[in-house]
């Protein structure tokens, strides 16, 4: 038994059981009355709990089961959706832009267009009618000229230097026959002037124009004619004033 006990404590381990195995006496009568006194039952109990109180009665059982796998969540059908719904939202989007650009380049005056265009439209400031519009002379002060107006509107002089516009505007057109040059210029998208009977254009077309600034040049032996238009139509409610075109009140 005191091996037994030995063996438990270099194993530190606790122990349930263990297995009593008493030498044989000659005395019989004393082996009946120690049995009497204390049965084999007892004696195993008092050594279990021997060996455990010099152990430490540690007692635990380990859990070898596998663990639950974790559950998984449907990311990837989350994340599947949303990158579908992403794509039908771009795919639409250049859909409207794709038809967006062909619709103005082929239909420039369809609905759509109209449409949008209002939207620009409405921020920009409205265009002055011709007769809002401040006239300027078109000789320099310095040039010795005699200017006349006829009853058709047309404003005319002889005489060398510089040739200004009427007032500020954007050069549309250039024309040049045997030399002498015509230019029209635009001031609104009605209002126009045409000059003819020019030497020299210093302006290329497109190129803005202002009315204190000459944009071309008259060698005095070419009569210089200057015409307002209000679309296709003359206009002839304007008077000199010191050989400045004003508009009639």
């Amino acid at each position: 038994m005191n091996q037994e006990l030995d063996y438990a404590e270099m194993l530190e381990i606790p122990v349930s059981t263990v297995n009593v195995v008493k030498k044989k006496g000659l005395n019989l009568f004393k082996r009946k009355a120690e049995k009497e006194l204390q049965p084999q039952d007892d004696l195993k109990e008092l050594v279990v709990d021997s060996v455990n109180e010099r152990v430490g009665a540690y007692v635990y059982a380990e859990d070898l089961s596998e663990p639950p796998a974790p559950e998984k969540k449907a990311f990837g059908k989350i994340k599947d959706k949303g990158n579908v719904i992403i794509i039908g939202e771009l795919i639409a989007v250049c859909a409207i832009a794709v038809g967006i650009f062909l619709t103005n380049l082929f239909m420039p005056t369809s609905l759509i267009n109209t449409f949008i265009g209002s939207f620009s439209k409405a921020d920009a400031a409205p265009e002055p009618v011709y007769n809002q519009i401040t006239l300027s002379p078109v000789v320099s002060e310095m040039t010795d000229a005699d200017i006349t107006v006829s009853s058709s509107g047309v404003l005319s002089f002889t005489a060398k230097g510089a040739v200004y516009p009427v007032c500020a505007g954007t050069v549309s057109s250039i024309t040049e026959a045997d030399g002498v040059y015509t230019v029209q210029i635009a001031h609104t998208s009605t209002f126009s002037s045409v000059i003819t009977g020019l030497s020299n254009v210093y302006s290329a077309k497109g190129t803005k124009v202002a009315a204190n600034i000459p944009f071309a040049y008259s060698d005095g032996e070419t009569e210089v004619k200057v015409s307002m238009y209000d679309g296709d139509t003359l206009l002839n409610c304007y008077t000199l004033t010191d050989e400045v075109p004003v508009w009639n009140s």
